[in-house]
C-alpha cells in the first residue's frame, strides 16, 4: 500500500494524542515456559477474583493514624524514639501519637481511629495487612513500586500485567482502566505497558484525582474516517518493515478504541444509577463528588468486565506538616465513597469475586517532622484488602511497638503483587514475558503469596 503525502496530511486535526486511547481488546492467553499461547492456558489455577479495584492513596496515609493502633506510641508521647532514626530520615526523634481517638469495630474487634469512620464499619469484611514494606524513600521510587513492582526501571504496570494474562471480560472495552491518575511521580509509567504490546496500557479518564467529566478523551470527537487513516498508516508501516509487536500492539489498541465508542458511554453513563446509589457514594456533595464519582465509575467499569481499575485519590496523602488538618481533609473526602462502594458491591452480589486493595505508596513515621507532620516510611505501614477470596475482620503481620519497621509476618510489595496475581488465578512466577534475551515478571526474581490472608 502507497500512502501519498495527502494521506498522511488530511484531517491532521486528530493529533497523535487520540493513540492514547488503547488497551486490550479479546481475552488473551500469555506466553508460559512450554506452554502454548491459548486460552486454555489462560488460568494457572481456579480463581477467586476476576477484578480488582485499587484505591491508591497518592502520597502515603499514616498506618500510625489509620490502622495501626500502638498504645506505647500514645504512652511516649513527645518523648524521643529509643533507636536511632535510619539514615534518610530528616525528622526530629520526637515520637507524635495520633490526634484521632482509637476505638475497636465490629464482631472482630479491630482497631481503628475515627478519622476514616465509614471505612471501620466495614473492618469485619476487609483485611488490615499491618507489616508492609518496601523499597523507595521518596514518592517517586515507592509509587514505582505499588504500580509496577520497580523503583527504579521502566517495567509494565499491575493492570498491564493483568490485561496481559487475563484481557478484558467484555469485547469491546479496555482490561486495563486508571481514574484519575497523577502526572507526578512517573505519571504514564504508573499505568503503561512498558515493554508489554500497547494496548495492555491503561485507558485514562480524568487525572490528578479528578474524574473531570468522566469521559474518555478522543472517543466523542473522533470519526470513522479518522480511525480509518491511522489504521491505514499502521498497517501500511507494517507492510513496509514487517510485523512485530509493538505495530500489532498499536493496531490493535487503535481498533479496540474505534470498538470502544459503541460500548463506552453506556457503561460510564452515571446517569443510569439511581438517586440512592448516587447517594451512597456522596455524588452531590461538594467534598465527596469527584472521588464518588471515581468509585461508582469503577464499579460500573468492573461490573461490565474491566479486570484492573486504579482510582486514584491525587496525591493529596503527603502531610509533613499539618497532619491533622491535611488527613481530616483527604479521609473527608474519600471515606464515604470507598465505603459506598464496598457495600454496593455487596449488595450487588460482586464483593466475592471483586479484590478490593486500599493503601498508598508508604506509611508515615511515628515520629515528627516540621509542624505537626511525618515524614514517609516505607520501613513499615499498612494496606486494606477485601473481596474476592480475602478473609475479613482480620489482621495479618506487626510493625515494632511504635509503628516504625515491620517486624513479624513482613509482607513486601513483591507478595502483595504475587497474592493479588494468585487470587485472580495467575502464578506469578509463570507470568513472564520475553524481552531483551531474558523473561521478565511483575514479581522480578521475588514474590511470596500471603496464604493465611486467603479464604480456602
Amino acid at each position: 500500500m502507497k500512502l501519498s503525502r495527502r494521506d498522511c496530511l488530511v484531517h491532521s486535526s486528530w493529533t497523535t494524542g487520540a493513540l492514547a486511547v488503547t488497551a486490550s481488546a479479546v481475552p488473551a492467553g500469555f506466553t508460559l515456559a512450554g506452554e502454548t499461547n491459548d486460552a486454555a492456558s489462560v488460568l494457572h489455577h481456579p480463581a477467586k477474583a476476576k477484578r480488582v479495584i485499587f484505591l491508591f492513596m497518592h502520597g502515603g496515609p499514616s498506618h500510625v493514624d489509620t490502622f495501626d493502633y500502638k498504645p506505647r506510641l500514645i504512652a511516649d508521647n513527645g518523648k524521643d524514639l529509643p533507636f536511632d532514626l535510619p539514615p534518610q530520615i530528616s525528622a526530629k526523634p520526637t515520637l507524635l501519637a495520633s490526634p484521632w481517638k482509637w476505638s475497636q469495630h465490629g464482631e472482630a474487634g479491630l482497631w481503628a481511629t475515627d478519622l476514616l469512620p465509614e471505612m471501620s464499619k466495614h473492618l469485619d469484611s476487609l483485611c488490615v495487612i499491618r507489616s508492609m514494606h518496601t523499597r523507595g524513600q521518596s514518592h517517586g521510587q515507592a509509587v514505582g513500586m505499588v504500580n509496577t513492582g520497580s523503583d527504579n526501571f521502566v517495567r509494565p504496570s499491575v493492570g498491564a500485567w493483568v490485561s496481559y494474562a487475563l484481557g478484558s471480560a467484555h469485547p469491546d472495552l479496555p482490561a486495563h482502566v486508571a481514574i484519575a491518575p497523577a502526572t507526578a511521580h512517573g505519571g504514564p509509567r504508573n499505568y503503561g505497558a512498558a515493554f508489554l504490546p500497547a494496548k495492555h496500557q491503561a485507558t485514562v479518564i480524568g487525572k490528578n484525582g479528578k474524574i473531570g467529566d468522566g469521559k474518555i478523551a478522543y472517543l466523542d470527537s473522533a470519526q470513522d474516517h479518522q480511525f480509518a487513516l491511522v489504521n491505514r498508516l499502521n498497517r501500511a508501516h507494517a507492510e513496509v518493515s514487517g510485523r512485530d509487536r509493538s505495530t500489532d500492539g498499536a493496531i490493535e489498541a487503535v481498533d479496540l478504541a474505534n470498538r470502544m465508542r459503541g460500548a463506552a458511554p453506556e457503561v460510564m453513563d452515571l446517569s443510569k444509577e439511581t438517586q440512592a446509589t448516587k447517594t451512597l457514594y456522596g455524588i452531590g456533595d461538594k467534598t465527596t463528588d469527584s472521588f464518588g464519582r471515581s468509585c461508582l465509575m469503577a464499579r460500573r467499569l468492573a461490573e461490565a468486565g474491566v479486570r484492573f481499575i486504579t482510582v486514584s485519590s491525587g496525591q493529596v496523602w503527603d502531610q509533613h506538616g499539618n497532619l491533622k488538618k491535611g488527613h481530616d481533609k483527604n479521609a473527608a473526602t474519600t471515606d464515604k465513597p470507598i465505603a459506598g462502594l464496598i457495600a454496593d458491591l455487596q449488595q450487588r452480589g460482586l464483593w466475592e469475586d471483586t479484590l478490593i486493595v486500599w493503601g498508598g505508596e508508604f506509611g508515615r513515621t511515628p515520629v515528627v517532622q516540621g509542624s505537626n507532620g511525618r515524614d514517609h516510611n516505607p520501613q513499615g505501614f499498612s494496606m486494606v484488602l477485601g473481596g474476592g477470596g480475602v478473609r475479613g475482620g482480620m489482621t495479618y503481620g506487626e510493625t515494632d511497638e511504635f509503628g516504625y519497621y515491620a517486624v513479624r509476618d513482613r509482607v513486601h510489595m513483591h507478595d502483595l503483587h504475587a497474592t493479588i496475581l494468585h487470587q485472580l488465578g495467575i502464578d506469578h512466577e509463570r507470568l513472564t514475558y520475553r524481552y531483551a534475551g531474558r523473561d521478565f515478571r511483575l514479581t522480578d526474581v521475588h514474590g511470596r503469596i500471603v496464604e493465611d490472608i486467603l479464604n480456602g
